[in-house]
Protein backbone atom coordinates (compact mmCIF):
# COMPACT_ATOMS: atom_id res chain seq x y z
CA UNK A 1 0.00 0.00 0.00
CA UNK A 2 1.36 3.69 -0.92
CA UNK A 3 2.40 5.43 2.29
CA UNK A 4 -0.50 8.27 1.84
CA UNK A 5 2.44 10.83 2.85
CA UNK A 6 3.89 10.05 -0.08
CA UNK A 7 1.15 11.70 -2.25
CA UNK A 8 2.72 14.94 -2.16
CA UNK A 9 4.37 17.43 -5.21
CA UNK A 10 7.20 19.37 -5.38
CA UNK A 11 7.46 22.99 -6.98
CA UNK A 12 10.16 23.18 -9.65
CA UNK A 13 12.15 26.14 -9.79
CA UNK A 14 10.28 29.13 -10.89
CA UNK A 15 13.34 30.32 -14.06
CA UNK A 16 12.48 31.85 -16.73
CA UNK A 17 13.71 31.16 -20.10
CA UNK A 18 15.82 33.66 -20.86
CA UNK A 19 18.64 34.45 -19.29
CA UNK A 20 21.95 36.47 -19.43
CA UNK A 21 25.22 34.90 -18.22
CA UNK A 22 26.10 36.14 -14.91
CA UNK A 23 30.12 34.99 -15.21
CA UNK A 24 31.06 38.55 -14.02
CA UNK A 25 28.43 39.19 -11.56
CA UNK A 26 30.15 35.77 -9.60
CA UNK A 27 33.72 36.25 -9.92
CA UNK A 28 33.87 39.82 -8.28
CA UNK A 29 33.98 39.89 -4.64
CA UNK A 30 30.75 39.18 -3.25
CA UNK A 31 29.77 41.00 -0.20
CA UNK A 32 27.77 40.61 2.78
CA UNK A 33 23.65 40.86 1.66
CA UNK A 34 24.82 41.08 -2.00
CA UNK A 35 22.27 39.88 -4.56
CA UNK A 36 22.31 38.22 -7.94
CA UNK A 37 19.15 36.91 -9.35
CA UNK A 38 17.75 35.50 -13.22
CA UNK A 39 20.87 34.69 -15.08
CA UNK A 40 23.14 31.40 -15.91
CA UNK A 41 27.01 30.92 -14.82
CA UNK A 42 28.18 27.72 -16.41
CA UNK A 43 31.73 26.12 -17.13
CA UNK A 44 33.20 27.97 -15.04
CA UNK A 45 35.19 28.00 -11.35
CA UNK A 46 34.11 29.60 -8.43
CA UNK A 47 36.26 30.10 -5.41
CA UNK A 48 37.70 31.75 -2.53
CA UNK A 49 34.38 33.66 -1.85
CA UNK A 50 33.01 34.25 1.86
CA UNK A 51 29.66 35.92 2.22
CA UNK A 52 27.07 35.85 4.88
CA UNK A 53 23.25 36.75 3.67
CA UNK A 54 23.68 37.06 0.33
CA UNK A 55 20.44 36.58 -2.27
CA UNK A 56 20.30 34.01 -4.97
CA UNK A 57 16.92 34.20 -6.88
CA UNK A 58 16.31 32.33 -10.29
CA UNK A 59 19.62 31.20 -11.51
CA UNK A 60 20.78 28.05 -13.26
CA UNK A 61 23.98 26.78 -12.39
CA UNK A 62 25.49 24.35 -15.15
CA UNK A 63 29.02 22.63 -14.82
CA UNK A 64 30.14 25.42 -11.74
CA UNK A 65 33.10 23.68 -9.61
CA UNK A 66 33.06 25.56 -5.88
CA UNK A 67 36.32 25.80 -4.53
CA UNK A 68 37.08 27.62 -0.93
CA UNK A 69 33.35 28.76 -0.92
CA UNK A 70 31.60 29.65 2.14
CA UNK A 71 27.94 31.65 1.74
CA UNK A 72 26.42 31.24 5.49
CA UNK A 73 23.31 32.19 6.02
CA UNK A 74 22.49 32.14 2.25
CA UNK A 75 19.01 32.57 0.59
CA UNK A 76 19.00 30.39 -2.31
CA UNK A 77 15.18 30.92 -4.71
CA UNK A 78 14.31 29.24 -7.82
CA UNK A 79 17.78 27.67 -8.35
CA UNK A 80 18.82 24.83 -10.77
CA UNK A 81 22.42 23.32 -9.79
CA UNK A 82 23.30 21.15 -12.82
CA UNK A 83 26.68 18.76 -12.82
CA UNK A 84 28.23 21.13 -10.46
CA UNK A 85 30.86 19.80 -7.53
CA UNK A 86 29.54 21.67 -4.26
CA UNK A 87 32.25 19.58 -2.46
CA UNK A 88 33.00 21.28 0.77
CA UNK A 89 30.68 24.11 0.42
CA UNK A 90 29.74 25.88 3.69
CA UNK A 91 26.33 26.54 2.94
CA UNK A 92 25.27 26.69 6.77
CA UNK A 93 21.57 28.27 7.92
CA UNK A 94 20.78 28.62 4.39
CA UNK A 95 17.80 29.07 3.16
CA UNK A 96 16.95 26.93 -0.13
CA UNK A 97 13.48 26.96 -1.72
CA UNK A 98 12.56 25.68 -5.29
CA UNK A 99 15.61 24.41 -5.58
CA UNK A 100 17.32 21.45 -7.10
CA UNK A 101 20.89 19.50 -7.55
CA UNK A 102 21.11 17.51 -10.27
CA UNK A 103 24.24 15.23 -10.81
CA UNK A 104 26.26 16.96 -8.36
CA UNK A 105 28.96 16.25 -6.16
CA UNK A 106 28.54 17.57 -2.76
CA UNK A 107 31.24 15.48 -0.62
CA UNK A 108 31.75 17.26 2.86
CA UNK A 109 28.87 20.14 1.90
CA UNK A 110 27.64 22.07 4.96
CA UNK A 111 24.45 22.55 5.18
CA UNK A 112 23.99 22.35 9.05
CA UNK A 113 20.92 23.93 10.15
CA UNK A 114 19.73 24.73 6.78
CA UNK A 115 15.89 25.24 5.67
CA UNK A 116 15.22 23.02 2.52
CA UNK A 117 11.28 23.12 1.69
CA UNK A 118 10.63 22.10 -2.05
CA UNK A 119 14.08 20.76 -3.22
CA UNK A 120 15.05 17.64 -5.21
CA UNK A 121 18.66 15.94 -5.06
CA UNK A 122 19.03 13.49 -8.21
CA UNK A 123 22.01 11.12 -8.65
CA UNK A 124 24.16 13.21 -6.64
CA UNK A 125 26.82 12.12 -4.26
CA UNK A 126 26.50 14.03 -0.85
CA UNK A 127 29.07 12.13 0.82
CA UNK A 128 30.30 13.00 4.46
CA UNK A 129 27.92 16.17 4.13
CA UNK A 130 25.88 17.52 6.56
CA UNK A 131 22.24 18.79 7.61
CA UNK A 132 22.38 18.39 10.95
CA UNK A 133 19.41 20.26 13.17
CA UNK A 134 18.09 20.84 9.60
CA UNK A 135 14.54 21.64 8.75
CA UNK A 136 13.17 19.59 5.82
CA UNK A 137 9.91 20.29 4.35
CA UNK A 138 9.30 18.14 0.63
CA UNK A 139 12.55 17.30 -0.10
CA UNK A 140 13.14 14.46 -2.18
CA UNK A 141 16.58 12.20 -2.25
CA UNK A 142 16.88 10.09 -5.75
CA UNK A 143 19.72 8.33 -6.37
CA UNK A 144 21.27 9.72 -4.28
CA UNK A 145 25.17 8.46 -2.23
CA UNK A 146 24.83 9.71 1.20
CA UNK A 147 27.12 7.56 2.74
CA UNK A 148 28.46 8.84 6.25
CA UNK A 149 25.65 11.99 5.92
CA UNK A 150 24.93 13.60 9.75
CA UNK A 151 21.30 14.04 9.95
CA UNK A 152 20.61 14.67 13.00
CA UNK A 153 18.55 16.11 15.20
CA UNK A 154 16.74 17.16 11.66
CA UNK A 155 12.90 17.88 11.58
CA UNK A 156 11.20 15.68 8.84
CA UNK A 157 8.20 16.36 6.88
CA UNK A 158 7.49 14.73 3.39
CA UNK A 159 10.63 13.68 2.87
CA UNK A 160 11.47 10.60 0.33
CA UNK A 161 14.69 8.42 -0.13
CA UNK A 162 14.46 6.72 -3.23
CA UNK A 163 17.69 4.36 -3.88
CA UNK A 164 19.59 5.97 -1.59
CA UNK A 165 23.14 4.88 -0.02
CA UNK A 166 22.69 5.45 3.09
CA UNK A 167 25.13 3.49 5.12
CA UNK A 168 26.75 4.54 7.98
CA UNK A 169 24.64 7.55 7.68
CA UNK A 170 23.49 9.65 11.55
CA UNK A 171 20.04 9.63 12.14
CA UNK A 172 19.88 9.76 15.49
CA UNK A 173 17.09 12.12 17.07
CA UNK A 174 15.63 12.56 13.82
CA UNK A 175 12.19 10.89 13.42
CA UNK A 176 11.62 8.67 10.91
CA UNK A 177 7.76 8.03 11.01
CA UNK A 178 6.09 7.18 7.48
CA UNK A 179 9.88 7.86 6.01
CA UNK A 180 10.63 5.11 3.44
CA UNK A 181 13.59 3.08 3.65
CA UNK A 182 12.65 -0.05 2.15
CA UNK A 183 14.59 0.17 -1.41
CA UNK A 184 17.61 2.09 0.19
CA UNK A 185 20.81 0.88 1.56
CA UNK A 186 20.79 1.36 5.35
CA UNK A 187 23.48 -0.91 6.97
CA UNK A 188 25.65 0.59 9.82
CA UNK A 189 23.23 3.70 9.93
CA UNK A 190 23.60 4.89 13.63
CA UNK A 191 19.82 6.18 14.76
CA UNK A 192 18.16 5.49 18.08
CA UNK A 193 15.05 2.88 18.98
CA UNK A 194 12.85 5.83 19.60
CA UNK A 195 13.77 7.27 15.96
CA UNK A 196 12.40 4.41 13.90
CA UNK A 197 8.75 4.56 15.21
CA UNK A 198 6.76 4.19 11.93
CA UNK A 199 9.66 4.40 9.71
CA UNK A 200 8.69 1.82 6.56
CA UNK A 201 11.78 -0.42 5.76
CA UNK A 202 12.16 -4.31 4.05
CA UNK A 203 11.92 -7.68 5.81
CA UNK A 204 15.74 -7.66 5.56
CA UNK A 205 16.54 -4.19 6.99
CA UNK A 206 13.71 -5.25 10.09
CA UNK A 207 15.71 -8.38 10.75
CA UNK A 208 19.22 -5.47 10.53
CA UNK A 209 17.18 -3.15 13.08
CA UNK A 210 15.91 -5.80 15.29
CA UNK A 211 19.93 -5.73 16.69
CA UNK A 212 19.66 -2.57 17.81
CA UNK A 213 16.88 -3.26 20.68
CA UNK A 214 18.38 -6.46 21.18
CA UNK A 215 16.54 -9.17 19.57
CA UNK A 216 18.50 -12.11 18.27
CA UNK A 217 16.93 -13.81 15.28
CA UNK A 218 17.48 -17.12 15.24
CA UNK A 219 16.77 -19.47 12.22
Amino acid sequence: MKNKKDNYKILCPRIPKQLRELHDDINSNIQNEDSLCEGIIEDCLIENQWAEHVYFKQIIFRNVTFKRVSFRFIDLTDIRFENCDLSNVDFYGAIIHRVEFVNCKLLGANFGEATLQNVIFDNCNGKYGSFMFSNFKKVDFRDCLLESVNFQECNFSKVRYSKSNLQQSQMAGTKLKGIDLSCCEIQGMAVRIEDLYGAIVSPIQAVMLAKLIGLIIKD
